[in-house]
C-alpha cells in the first residue's frame, strides 16, 4: 500500500565522510531534506564538540546581521526577497562574509554615533536658544513690575531699604530646561530646600525636543532661578542637578544675549546641514545593505546549521573521517546517493561517501509525504498524536469524512457558499498571501487550512440543498409535491391547517432531490419532521463511520501479521458492532421502506414501532407491548428469534475479547514456542520492515507481566463495548448541531432582516440597507465563524475519538529530516516574533 495510506518504509544508514568532503554532502543533503541524522555524541557538552568555533562564528554573524536589520527596520526601509534561496556558501566564503558584516557593522556603528553626537549638539544648541529668548522676556518683565515684596523675600527688610534708599544689590541667578513632567516636583523642592529665599520663572517649549539616545520626543520647560549670595547658588546648583536639569550660561546684558543668539542660530544652521548629509549617508548604507539582507540571513543560518549537523556526527581514529548515523526513506536512497556524488565532487574530494545499511531494533520515525493539499488534512491527524510506525494512515479517508461531518451539522447552501468562496480565494491568492508571511496566528490558521475551508463549504452546499436550506428558506426547483387545496381566506382565517398524505394532498412520488420546499414553510410540524429525519441521519452516518474504523483495524493486524489481534479482537468487535448498532440501522431502512401513510394494515405509518423502543427491548430480552389491530409487534417475520441470537452472540464476544488473546499469550509462553512480549506492546509480533530491519517479535525489554496483559485487555475490551454505546450516541451532536445552526439562521431571519423587507417606499428602502447590513454582519460573525468553528471542533472529535479509537495507536514519533527549508522558515518567523 502506498506511502498516502501508511507511512513512508525507513531505513537506518551509517554514513562515511571524508573530513574535506562532509561540509559539501551535507550542504547538499540539506537542500534535499529526506534525512534526519542522530546524534551520536549524547554525552558530549555542546561547547566540547569539534566545530563549536565555526558555530559560533556563525551566531556572532547573525548577531551583525539582527543589527544591520534593526536599523533598516527603524528607517522603514524595504527590504529586497526574491524568494530564491541561495546555496549554502563553501567554509572558505565564510571569511568573506564576516570581513563584509564587520565593515558594514562598525561604519554603521561609527555614522550612528557621529549623529547621535551631532543630536545632542544640536539639543543643546535648541535648548540654548529657547533659554536666551525666554529670559530676554524674563528680564523684560522684571525690568518693568519689580515690587517691593520680592525685593523683601529676596533681600531682606533691612536690604529692601538699603536698596530703596539708592544702594543697588545685584542678584544672582542661573537659567536652564528640565523635562516637563518633573518641574512641579522641582520647584517644590527649590521652596523647601532654599526656604522661599529664591525666585523662579518657567515657561513651556511649545515644540517637541528630540532625545539624541532613544529617539523619542519629549516636553521641556525653560527656567530661571534668582538668588542672593554663594550659598544659596551652590543649593540651587545641586537640586538641579539631582533633577538632571541642565543649565546654560545666560549673560546678563542684552546686548550679550542678542549676540549669543545670533551665533546660536548661526551653529544650528550648520548642524543642520551636517546632520542631513550624515542621515543621507547613513540611509545609503542601510540601502545596500537591504538589498542583500535576506540572503545573507539564508546564507549564515544555512552555515550554521551545516555545522550544527556536522557536530552530531564521530571522528574516527585517524581523524581524517567523519562518521554519522541517519533515518532515510527507502524510495529515496538513489537520490540520496546522487546528492552526495554532487557533494563529494564540489568539494574536489577524491574518496566517494560510503552508506552502509544498518540492522536495528529500534522504533523508525513516521514518515507521511504531503502535499499543500494534504498537509492541513495530515496536519488534523498528527495533533492527535504521530502515527505509530507504518500503522494505517485516518488521513486520506479524513480527506472526505471530514468535511462531510461538518457540512451534515453546518448544512445551508448560503453560509456553505460563503465559506467555500472564502477558501477559494485563498486558493487562488495563495501565492501572493503566503509571501506576505504575517505573524497573525489566527491568519496562519485560516490560510493553513485553505483546502478544508473550501471543501467544508462545498459540503456544507451539498448538504444544504439536501436540507432544501438557504439562510433558513428553501429553493423550489422541481415543484413542490404537496398540493394545496385550502383557499386564500381559509389559510388566513386558520392558524393551524393539516395537509394528509393519505389523500389527494400528496403526489405519491418524492421531492426529485431533498427535502419537499414545504417542509420550510410548515409549522409545527417543521422540527418534528426534521428532528426524527436528522436523528436517524446521524445513527447511520456514526455506524457506518465506526465500522469503517474497525475495519481499517484489519489491515493493521493483517499488514503487522498480527494473528491473536485479527482472531481474537477484530472478529469479535466487528460482530458486536453489526449485530447490535448496524442491525439497529438496517431498522430504519426496513421501517422506512415498509411503512407508509398510503399503505394500509399492518403497514400503515400509525402501526410503525419505535426503533429506539424496539432496540431498548431487544437488549433487556423484554416482550413488546401488545398493540391494536390491525398493527403488529415486529417489522418482519423472526425478529424476535434473530434479535435473541443477535445479542447472544454480541455478549458471547466480551469474553472473547477480554480473555481469549491473553490467555493464548500465556499458552503460547508455556509451550515456548514463541519469544517475550515486550513491554508496552499491544501485539504479539512486532513487524519491521519487508527486507528485514527489524525483526519479527524481537525486542530486547524486560518481558511484560502476564497480569499487566490481562489488565491491559481488561480496560481495551471495557473501552470498546462502553464505547460502542457512548460513540454511537456521540454521533447525535450532528443532529443537534444541524437543528442549532438551522433555529440560528430562522431567528436571524424573522427577528433581523423581514423587519426590513416589510417596509415600503423610500424609506423601506434605507431601513431594509441597514437592517440587511446588520444581518449580513451578525449571519458571518455567529453563523460562519461561531458555528462554523463549533462544528470543527465537533467533527474533530468524532474523528479523534468515535472513529480513531478503533484501530489508531498514534504512538510513534515525527521524522524531522535535516532540511534547510525548514530552518530557515523556523529561523524567519522566531526573528519575526522576537522583533515585535
Amino acid at each position: 500500500m502506498g506511502s498516502l495510506f501508511r507511512s513512508e518504509e525507513m531505513a537506518l544508514y551509517q554514513l562515511f565522510l571524508q573530513s574535506e568532503a562532509a561540509y559539501a554532502c551535507v550542504s547538499e543533503l540539506g537542500e534535499l531534506g529526506l534525512v534526519q541524522f542522530r546524534d551520536l555524541n549524547p554525552d558530549v557538552n555542546a561547547f566540547q564538540r569539534k566545530f563549536v568555533n565555526e558555530v559560533r562564528r556563525c551566531d556572532e554573524m547573525e548577531r551583525k546581521l539582527r543589527y544591520l536589520e534593526k536599523e533598516i527596520k527603524k528607517d522603514n526601509i524595504p527590504m529586497q526577497d526574491t524568494g530564491e534561496s541561495p546555496e549554502a556558501p563553501q567554509p572558505r566564503e565564510m571569511i568573506d562574509l564576516e570581513a563584509t558584516f564587520e565593515k558594514l557593522e562598525n561604519e554603521l556603528r561609527e555614522v550612528n554615533q557621529n549623529a547621535e553626537a551631532l543630536k545632542r549638539n544640536y539639543l543643546e544648541l535648541t535648548e540654548l536658544k529657547h533659554i536666551l529668548r525666554k529670559t530676554q522676556v524674563f528680564f523684560d518683565e522684571m525690568a518693568d513690575n519689580q515690587n517691593e515684596d520680592e525685593q523683601t523675600q529676596l533681600l531682606g527688610e533691612d536690604g529692601a531699604k538699603i536698596n530703596q534708599s539708592g544702594q543697588n544689590l545685584k542678584l544672582g541667578f542661573v537659567a536652564g530646561v528640565i523635562l516637563r513632567e518633573k518641574l512641579p516636583a522641582f520647584e517644590r523642592m527649590l521652596w523647601r530646600a532654599c526656604r522661599g529665599n529664591v525666585f523662579l520663572r518657567q515657561a513651556m517649549i511649545e515644540s517637541h525636543l528630540e532625545d539624541p539616545s532613544s529617539g523619542d520626543q519629549v516636553h521641556k520647560s525653560v527656567f530661571i532661578i534668582f538668588f542672593q549670595g554663594d550659598q544659596l547658588k551652590i543649593r540651587v546648583k545641586k537640586i538641579c542637578e539631582g533633577f538632571r536639569a541642565t543649565l546654560y550660561p545666560c549673560p546678563e546684558a542684552p546686548t550679550d544675549r542678542r549676540e549669543m543668539a545670533m551665533g546660536v542660530m548661526t551653529r544650528i544652521e550648520d548642524l543642520n546641514t551636517v546632520l542631513g548629509q550624515t542621515e543621507d549617508h547613513r540611509r545609503r548604507v542601510l540601502v545596500a545593505a537591504a538589498k542583500n539582507l535576506k540572503n545573507w540571513f539564508v546564507k549564515v543560518r544555512k552555515i550554521k546549521a551545516i555545522y550544527h549537523t556536522l557536530n552530531l556526527f564521530n571522528l574516527d581514529v585517524t581523524q581524517k573521517c567523519l562518521i554519522a548515523e541517519c533515518w532515510v526513506p527507502a524510495l529515496d536512497i538513489e537520490t540520496i546517493h546522487l546528492a552526495l556524488r554532487r557533494g563529494t565532487e564540489r568539494s574536489g574530494s577524491s574518496v566517494p561517501p560510503i552508506l552502509n545499511r544498518m540492522q536495528t531494533y529500534e522504533n523508525p520515525p513516521t514518515y507521511n509525504r504531503t502535499n499543500k493539499f494534504t498537509k492541513a488534512f495530515q496536519a488534523l491527524i498528527d495533533a492527535y498524536g504521530v502515527a505509530t510506525y507504518r500503522e494505517m494512515n485516518p488521513a486520506p479517508y479524513t480527506i472526505i469524512t471530514f468535511p462531510f461531518l461538518f457540512a451534515v451539522m453546518f448544512g445551508d447552501l448560503g453560509h456553505g457558499a460563503v465559506m467555500a468562496l472564502f477558501g477559494l480565494w485563498m486558493i487562488r491568492k495563495e501565492k501572493g498571501l503566503a509571501a506576505q508571511k504575517t505573524d497573525s496566528e489566527i491568519w496562519n490558521i485560516f490560510f493553513g487550512g485553505r483546502y478544508i475551508i473550501f471543501l467544508m463549504g462545498v459540503f456544507s452546499m451539498y448538504t444544504g440543498l439536501i436540507y432544501n436550506d438557504i439562510f433558513s428558506k428553501s429553493l423550489n426547483i422541481f415543484g413542490s409535491h404537496w398540493q394545496i387545496s385550502y383557499n386564500k381566506s381559509t389559510v388566513i382565517s386558520n392558524k393551524f391547517l393539516q395537509l394528509n398524505p393519505e389523500t389527494a394532498d400528496y403526489t405519491d412520488t418524492p421531492y426529485p432531490f431533498g427535502m419537499d420546499p414545504i417542509w420550510q414553510v410548515a409549522g409545527a410540524n417543521k422540527i418534528i419532521f426534521q428532528n426524527a429525519y436528522k436523528m436517524k441521519i446521524s445513527i447511520i452516518l456514526g455506524v457506518i463511520h465506526m465500522i469503517f474504523g474497525v475495519i481499517m483495524s484489519y489491515y493493521n493486524h493483517t499488514y503487522f501479521k498480527n494473528r491473536l489481534s485479527l482472531i481474537y479482537e477484530f472478529i469479535p468487535q466487528m460482530v458486536f458492532l453489526l449485530f447490535l448498532f448496524f442491525y439497529m440501522v438496517l431498522l430504519m431502512f426496513i421501517k422506512w421502506n415498509r411503512y407508509s401513510a398510503k399503505n394500509y394494515g399492518r403497514y400503515s405509518a400509525s402501526c410503525a414501532p419505535s426503533i429506539l423502543i424496539t432496540f431498548i427491548d431487544m437488549v433487556l430480552f423484554n416482550t413488546p407491548k401488545p398493540v391494536p389491530e390491525p398493527c403488529e409487534v415486529y417489522m418482519f417475520g423472526g425478529q424476535h428469534f434473530f434479535q435473541t441470537i443477535f445479542v447472544l452472540v454480541a455478549l458471547a464476544c466480551i469474553p472473547v475479547m477480554l480473555l481469549a488473546k491473553p490467555l493464548n499469550i500465556m499458552k503460547q509462553r508455556r509451550q515456548g514456542n514463541v519469544q517475550p512480549i515486550a513491554a508496552g506492546s499491544t501485539s504479539d509480533v512486532e513487524v519491521g520492515m519487508s527486507n528485514g530491519q527489524i525483526s519479527q517479535g524481537v525486542d530486547h525489554h524486560e518481558e511484560e507481566e502476564l497480569s499487566e496483559i490481562f489488565i491491559h485487555q481488561g480496560i481495551h475490551t471495557i473501552e470498546y463495548v462502553l464505547g460502542s454505546v457512548s460513540h454511537t450516541a456521540s454521533y447525535l451532536r450532528l443532529w443537534a448541531l444541524s437543528l442549532a445552526h438551522a433555529q440560528l439562521a430562522e431567528v436571524l431571519w424573522n427577528m433581523v432582516l423581514s423587519n426590513g423587507l416589510k417596509k415600503e417606499n423610500w424609506f423601506g428602502g434605507i431601513i431594509l440597507t441597514v437592517v440587511f447590513a446588520a444581518w449580513a454582519v451578525l449571519t458571518i460573525g455567529i453563523l460562519v465563524l461561531m458555528e462554523g468553528l463549533s462544528a470543527f471542533l465537533h467533527t474533530l472529535r468524532l474523528h479523534w475519538v468515535e472513529f480513531q479509537s478503533k484501530f489508531y495507536q498514534g504512538k510513534g514519533y515525527a521524522f524531522q529530516p535535516f532540511s534547510f527549508e525548514s530552518i530557515v522558515e523556523n529561523s524567519s518567523s522566531s526573528s519575526q516574533t522576537e522583533g515585535e
